[in-house]
């Protein structure tokens, strides 16, 4: 295929491979996005390889998750992160100052330019016209060590937009409806590119939102043109001078084509518990209803809030309905409170929070156990609001404030009769408040030490693969199990993201309660098995490297999510595939399995032999490790791999 942009911004970063699908390729990473639940391991795996200053173009770490200051945890690995900016030259953007992905986008968004992320939603970026993946933190690590990104030549996946939006639609609604089409494996071994003359009416932060949620397709990244829409974003955010156009050829071929209709959207929903789980919001209306929430990485703009605020204005929200609102950044605040739109907010009844990730990763704005939650944020896996029992379910903006003030799962074209209410006319404005006084730039120097507090623990030791793996199945799991399934997000649970042993203590809490004891009990080694789409979701490598810790060293699944699959890889856990779908359904967790000459049959070809002893039966598995890979597991993960 040739003429995309996807292709265009490989061709300049290549520095080996070939651009077919599916080939490993290594491309140059221009920038990295660190957040505070993942960037306190990559600053202590840049610690643990003995990088002397970060050699990225741009490198910017994030407080947005870890909000919660109950006790010292929290704090004290907010000073460890700026310490480590200043270490080793990064910028450093505080607690309150914002979300990861709109803060980068404004201040630091340059078309053409690749970024890697350890957070999954990074491909945000891609509304910028750039190459922006999510990855795991020693992914990062290496990136910023100056190290290329190893990645599988994804096929680009071409969608046309023509139309416009009707009245009470959003750009949510674009990106739940190809998630209703397509589920949350869709986009798996792509990249989305859109394209079309529909582009025309969607601004820079509309196409945030849908580039946001490609990663819940499984998608590799989403990239958009950079167009009059980004240079008019640039110029609103006074930073004109880094725009330069960049556009897919006329005759650009795709090797997947879809077409979407803007005019024919309308408002969707995705119900408990699965971004896939998508209908008609019409399907689901009348429905009882908790929380309404607006906010996150998934709805950031200005109109996001704007629009909301101006539907619930000389209106009020029942008493019984929560009405969350969890601003994306300090500038975002000091916009919508000069234009007003706080103050509507307010007097219809929201809570407004500070500015942060807050609900969306579990740090508060928790709803009440098995009452309906309307949200805007990227995702409703199981649990991941911080309630065990939690119902929630994905919106628009729009469908998430007309729910609030009816009361009830509501289609917000109804408001129309039962408000007297017409869709509010709004524009996205030329000028706007620009505040980045909060960023702290790299020093000129870097250097300096790391500020450790007591929560901050080394890495575990990694150990070569043997020449034969024998353990039993300690978890056995089905199709779409989400890293957060794995190790849980919310406040419990993150602020110990600088201590692996700790938050071993969590491993698989939410598929069963007391895992850890019986891994603890187990000892190592051990395995996991899982079914199609294993470990879709988060970025946060704590799902690979807190197994690991407790003993983990190989899995068995019938596919996996990309970034999960590359953590296990870069920890040295073994990943193999079920050749015949039968040999997973016949293992029974708890079942004895043995890898007799693993070390022997990964250099050797792609065919590994299992052996069940519990069941006096033997299968074959197989890998997709390159030649790279295979010599990355058998030693011990990525930072074995770079020390030696």
């Amino acid at each position: 295929m040739s003429g995309t942009i996807t292709e265009k911004i490989v061709e300049a970063h290549l520095v080996e491979g070939e651009t077919e699908p599916g080939e490993e390729i290594a491309i140059e990473i221009d920038q990295t996005l660190t957040q505070d639940a993942t960037g306190t391991m990559v600053m202590l795996e840049l610690e643990s390889m003995e990088v002397d200053e970060v050699r990225t173009e741009l490198s910017a770490q994030y407080v947005d998750h870890n909000l919660i200051q109950e006790d010292n945890k929290n704090p004290d690995d907010h000073l460890f992160l700026k310490s480590a900016c200043q270490k080793w030259g990064v910028w450093y953007s505080p607690a309150g100052n914002g979300v990861s992905h709109p803060v980068h986008q404004e201040r630091f968004g340059i078309p053409g330019k690749t970024l890697l992320g350890s957070d999954s939603h990074t491909p945000a970026a891609g509304a910028m016209g750039m190459l922006a993946i999510g990855s795991g933190g020693l992914d990062i690590a290496m990136a910023m060590a100056g190290e290329p990104y190893h990645v599988e030549m994804p096929e680009v996946w071409g969608v046309e937009l023509e139309g416009e939006l009707p009245n009470w639609c959003s750009a949510k609604d674009v990106i739940l409806e190809l998630l209703r089409r397509h589920d949350v494996d869709g986009g798996v071994g792509r990249v989305i590119e859109y394209h079309g003359p529909g582009l025309d009416s969607l601004t820079a932060m509309d196409r945030h939102v849908i580039a946001n949620m490609g990663t819940e397709l499984g998608a590799t990244s989403t990239v958009f043109p950079a167009d009059e829409a980004v240079r008019s974003f640039l110029a609103q955010q006074e930073r004109e001078e880094d725009f330069s156009e960049l556009l897919a050829d006329d005759d650009a071929e795709y090797h997947v084509t879809e077409h979407i209709d803007l005019s024919a959207i309308e408002p969707m929903i995705a119900k408990p518990s699965s971004p896939g789980n998508v209908v008609p919001v019409t399907e689901v209306a009348g429905e009882n209803l908790y929380q309404g929430y607006i906010g996150s990485s998934a709805n950031p703009g200005l109109r996001d809030f704007a629009v909301p605020a101006m539907i619930a204005e000389n209106h009020r929200v029942p008493p019984e309905v929560s009405f969350d609102v969890n601003p994306t950044s300090r500038q975002m605040l000091q916009n919508l409170t000069a234009e007003g739109y706080l103050t509507m907010l307010y007097a219809s009844g929201a809570r407004v929070h500070q500015a942060g990730c807050n609900g969306c990763i579990g740090m508060g704005q928790a709803p009440a156990s098995g009452r309906n939650s309307l949200r805007t944020v990227p995702r409703n896996f199981p649990g991941r609001t911080g309630t065990r029992e939690d119902s929630v379910f994905l919106c628009s903006p729009e469908t998430a404030v007309a729910s609030a003030l009816a009361g009830e799962i509501t289609d917000p074209r109804t408001l129309e009769d039962t408000h007297d209410m017409s869709y509010p006319e709004w524009e996205e404005p030329q000028e706007i408040i620009v505040d980045d006084s909060a960023l702290s730039p790299p020093p000129e120097n870097p250097g300096g030490e790391l500020e450790k507090g007591p929560n901050v623990k080394s890495l575990p030791e990694f150990e070569e693969v043997p020449d034969a793996i024998s353990g039993p199945v300690l978890m056995k799991v089905g199709d779409d199990i989400s890293t957060d399934e794995i190790m849980p997000a919310g406040s419990a649970v993150l602020p110990y993201r600088s201590n692996i042993p700790k938050i071993s203590e969590w491993v698989f809490d939410q598929v069963e309660q007391g895992f850890y004891q019986r891994a603890e009990d187990a000892g190592a080694p051990w395995l996991v098995v899982g079914g199609s789409n294993y470990g879709q979701g988060s970025s946060r490598e704590h799902a690979a490297l807190a197994p690991y810790h407790l003993g983990m060293r190989a899995a068995l699944a019938v596919s996996y999510a990309r970034i999960h699959w590359q953590n296990l890889v870069n920890f040295g856990i073994v990943p193999l595939q079920f050749v015949d779908r039968d040999d997973y359904d016949a293992i029974e967790q708890g079942d004895e399995l043995e890898l007799p000459a693993i070390r022997e049959e990964l250099r050797n070809g792609t065919e590994v032999t299992v052996r069940n002893g519990t069941q006096d039966t033997e299968f074959t598995a197989e890998h997709s490790l390159s030649p790279r890979q295979v010599d990355v597991v058998l030693q011990g993960g990525l930072i074995e791999e770079y020390k030696n």
